[in-house]
């Protein structure tokens, strides 16, 4: 049976860090229009949370590995309430600014945190499946989180969308030190060149951080966008309908990742490039299936991230973490650039990057997941002991899946 108290947890915690890193992208133009900024310079409040989250998720996590997890996990929620509070007061952007850069710091080790933290929690073969439970938060921050935080925004005021998120992690700080069972330290000594050293480990960096690059170069700025083809008010439905379908995406990839994590890590951009290019009178249907695409995204690739890193499997998330906020921050500006100078290209360059995954998607095999543990373990006896995401022997010997 899996941890269910615990994991669902870990999920709100996942959702709580996901609409904080997010959220912005609903209410970009009521941002825009309170500070006085153009849509563009307010988009730099994600570039600067998810270049803050690049930059600092290797050494954080390495540094959080020396301490107590669940300590650290508290510590996490509490960051969010601080940061989301300050934003909420704030009348000035430069401190808004500098609120989401110590909320992008702390998203960086809760990423890394929560994967490991799963999986550990997981009984032998179900490690597939505790991953998606907790990762769960992400496409629910997406399907309820940002269609209602963007809905409230347009109501009463951007600022009180802040005030919530704030406020929901006192009770969730609660929540975690009740349910959540300590988990013991494990440090790590994280090395950048040793873990992209890691076979297969450059082709996973790459995959992330293209897939990341090109969803958030259109998803970003969907509300310009929609307001030039005259469908703002369509914002919250749309964003809603991406939500929905990303937790069935969610919940898809949650059955498939120990079976094919090669053809998620495919199918995923593919189904993305075609929902961007289609009309937008087909908006409804282009929302969800971009969102059926990205909800199993993420979830797969910190699967398999840890298939393929094994016992670094620590260092690797952090490593990948680093590669999905970088292309986040780029995302974030290169959509500002393009919006700025070509809007009507918005669309069709987003298409054309997330063409790279399918180019750059590792070379995993097509087989089972016990077959992934096979490879590592070599007699059978060994892969029935646990499956590619849990497997202590498999950790043991490096975890060397993919050549």
């Amino acid at each position: 049976m899996l941890p269910l108290r615990a994991l669902l947890a870990l999920s709100v915690i996942v959702f709580l860090g996901c609409l904080t890193e997010v959220l912005p992208a609903g209410l970009l133009l009521g941002m825009s229009a309170d500070f006085g900024v153009p849509p563009s310079t307010t988009g730099h409040l994600v570039t600067g949370y998810a270049l803050t989250t690049a930059l600092t998720a290797i050494p954080l996590t390495a540094w959080a590995s020396r301490l107590p997890r669940k300590r650290v996990l508290l510590a996490l929620v509490l960051g969010f309430a601080v940061t989301n509070l300050v934003i909420a007061a704030s009348p000035w952007f430069a401190v808004v600014l500098g609120a989401r850069v110590v909320s992008g710091a702390i998203t960086g080790v809760m990423w890394s945190l929560v994967a490991v933290y799963a999986m550990r929690l997981a009984p032998p073969g179900r490690s597939g499946r505790a991953l998606a439970v907790a990762m769960a938060g992400t496409p629910l921050g997406f399907a309820v989180g940002v269609p209602a935080g963007t809905a409230l925004g347009e109501l009463v005021g951007w600022r009180w969308t802040f005030v919530l998120m704030g406020l929901v992690a006192v009770p969730l700080f609660a929540w975690v030190s009740a349910v959540v069972p300590p988990v013991a330290a494990e440090p790590v000594r994280v090395s950048v060149p040793a873990a992209l050293r890691v076979p297969g480990m450059v082709r996973v960096v790459v995959t992330v951080a293209a897939f990341s690059l090109a969803h958030n170069t259109l998803y970003t700025y969907l509300g310009p966008v929609l307001a030039r083809s005259g469908r703002e008010s369509s914002l919250s439905a749309a964003l809603l309908v991406f939500g929905l379908a990303a937790v069935v995406g969610i919940l898809v990839v949650g059955r498939a990742l120990d079976r094919c994590p090669r053809g998620v890590l495919v199918v995923c951009p593919a189904a993305i490039v075609v929902a961007v290019l289609l009309p937008v009178d087909w908006l409804w249907g282009s929302m969800a299936l971009w969102g059926l695409a990205f909800g199993g995204a993420p979830t797969a690739f910190q699967a398999v991230t840890a298939v393929v890193a094994g016992r670094s499997a620590d260092s690797a998330q952090s490593l990948t973490i680093a590669a999905w906020n970088g292309a986040v921050a780029g995302g974030a500006l290169l959509g500002g650039l393009v919006l700025d100078a070509a809007p009507a290209a918005l669309t069709a360059t987003a298409a054309a990057l997330m063409v790279l995954p399918l180019l750059a998607a590792p070379r995993l095999p097509r087989s089972p997941g016990d077959d992934l543990v096979r490879q590592v373990g070599g007699p059978r006896g060994d892969a029935e002991r646990g499956d590619g995401l849990h497997d202590r022997d498999d950790r043991r010997r490096g975890g060397q899946v993919v050549e």
